[in-house]
């Protein structure tokens, strides 16, 4: 008889190895399929051999599909060449060490990962490359973004600077057009020249606020106007050299509302913008403007009630439905030049003017912008034209302005308008002038106080002062820098009334008559 037992013994050692690479070849597929980190296995010519569920779920491939890519089927075209390095090096050096790696979905759009590859080796040649990545897509968008924010936060600062000296320049600018202009009957071919050149100051005014609107937003300096005059200038301004044509479809008796003019032309300059970009072989651009109650419920984040609604149309290639709810993400844009912040900046102007902008669009078929503006309860506006309604008065008014050239115009202007002027360079020194006229029983009748003083006392801080000497203060806040707080809110810091630089002789006198005047 054959003693069998070694060979039992051997056979039965063979049974529990082949059965612990089983059970470990189990453990290793149930981690690997249900790891959070993206996995794939390649082999040396950059065949797939393996990928997990995370994988798939990344990039929009199923396992079949998977099975007949090679790894440079979805690297992406930005990361081409450092990949291909990358996957040398696994093959050559065993290990790639920490790497960032950017491949390309099944929809088209990039994946940027993270993590490393190790090679093996069989008989000293490389057999497969082993990658395990974790997305970090998400990670770089936002430090992308901040890195924008902290470039928005400079160029905050930088147009405030630029809106406080060069408004101050065009204050000057207006104040000696319209002095000028006084003095010159409205029939002479003069003073149309001059009403043109002080239109332009205005626009240059409203460029400098664009810039301030787009960099650090602001709360609307709103009145009561029609929409009409900005739409058509707007698309004058704008369409000036295009090869797209303007149609108006407005509403004769359209509502007034109440807006900031310059946010709203900013609005209506992006919109027109972006419909003569997506028209570069030429077409049409239908702006709608209509009267429109909203019931409740009826349009996202509007209350019931009367409201202008106002749409851009254009007959551009359209936008894809999968980018229609990321059209007015900041940052988000389709064009390669884009920045991504004037449809950003347009929804966030209409939203705090308490309205709701929207977009309407499918490839081939155009798109429709369309907002909504609360409707005014104001039936019409008071018209001023240039030369007229310059009321004269009486009285005392202190101007502090730390420019010398406007405290110069301002006074004349003032004493055009009949009153006497004292002026003062900063807070501190108005504050004394004040009280000594106080105490000489000759007190200021109104105060018009600049809101920024480059090294002194400006009108916010001032203000405060001056309403624990006299409660009953008649001050007027002016500024170039409209996005301040204060300009917005200017009764809450005690305010009478406000003045935008630059401004002309009429709407100094039109505030002097309402505060002092208006019996």
């Amino acid at each position: 008889m054959l003693d069998i037992t070694e060979r039992k013994k051997a056979e039965e050692q063979k049974e529990q190895l082949l059965s612990e690479i089983i059970e470990s070849e189990e453990r290793y597929r149930t981690l690997f399929e249900n790891a959070t980190d993206i996995i794939q296995t390649v082999r040396a010519d950059g065949k797939l051999l393996d990928v997990n569920s995370s994988w798939c779920a990344a990039l929009g491939y199923s396992i079949e599909e998977a099975e007949h890519l090679n790894i440079f089927d979805i690297i992406h075209p930005d990361c081409e060449d450092e990949c291909i390095v990358n996957f040398k090096r696994a093959l050559n050096e065993g290990t790639t060490g920490t790497i960032e790696t950017i491949f390309t979905k099944k929809d088209g759009e990039k994946v940027i990962l993270q993590g490393s590859a190790n090679c093996n080796y069989i008989n000293g040649q490389p057999s497969y490359v082993h990658c395990i990545f974790h997305d970090i897509t998400e990670q770089r968008r936002m430090e992308d973004e901040l890195i924008k924010m902290h470039k928005l936060e400079s160029i905050g600062l930088l147009a405030g600077g630029i809106a406080h000296d060069f408004n101050n320049i065009l204050t000057v600018l207006t104040g000696n057009l319209s002095l000028a202009r006084m003095h010159l009957d409205p029939d002479d071919k003069v003073h149309k020249r001059i009403e043109e050149a002080e239109k332009a100051t205005f626009r240059a005014r409203d460029l400098t606020q664009q810039l301030l609107t787009f960099s650090r937003g602001g709360d609307p300096i709103k009145r009561t106007a029609s929409i009409i005059e900005l739409v058509k200038d707007s698309s004058q301004f704008v369409l000036r050299g295009s090869n797209v044509r303007c149609d108006f479809d407005l509403q004769q008796d359209l509502w007034l509302v109440e807006l900031d003019e310059g946010q709203i032309s900013q609005v209506l300059n992006n919109l027109l913008i972006n419909a003569d970009q997506a028209m570069p072989e030429g077409g049409t651009i239908t702006i709608h403007a209509e009267n429109v109650h909203i019931s409740s419920n009826e349009v996202p984040s509007l209350k019931e009630g009367d409201y202008v609604a106002v749409s851009v149309e254009d007959q551009g290639a359209g936008i894809s439905e999968k980018y229609l709810s990321k059209i007015f993400d900041p940052y988000f844009s389709t064009k390669h030049k884009g920045q991504g912040l004037g449809l950003a900046t347009a929804y966030s102007i209409i939203k705090k003017h308490d309205g709701f902008l929207a977009v309407d669009s499918a490839l081939e078929k155009g798109s429709v912008f369309r907002f909504y503006l609360p409707a005014s309860p104001e039936k019409e506006v008071r018209q001023v034209s240039a030369g007229e309604g310059v009321h004269i008065g009486k009285g005392l008014i202190l101007l502090m302005d730390d420019d010398e050239k406007i405290r110069e115009i301002g006074r004349e202007m003032l004493e055009h308008m009949g009153y006497q002027v004292k002026t003062a360079s900063d807070g501190q020194q108005a504050l004394e002038l004040y009280i000594r006229a106080m105490l000489e029983n000759t007190p200021f009748d109104a105060v018009i106080m600049d809101l920024t003083v480059p090294g002194g006392m400006g009108g916010k801080e001032t203000m405060a002062k001056l309403l624990g000497i006299d409660p009953s203060a008649t001050v007027i806040v002016s500024s170039g820098y409209t996005n301040d707080t204060v300009m917005a809110n200017y009764k809450q810091f005690g305010f009478s009334a406000i003045v935008t630089k630059p401004y002309k002789i009429e709407d100094v006198s039109k505030v002097l008559k309402s505060l002092l005047h208006s019996e």
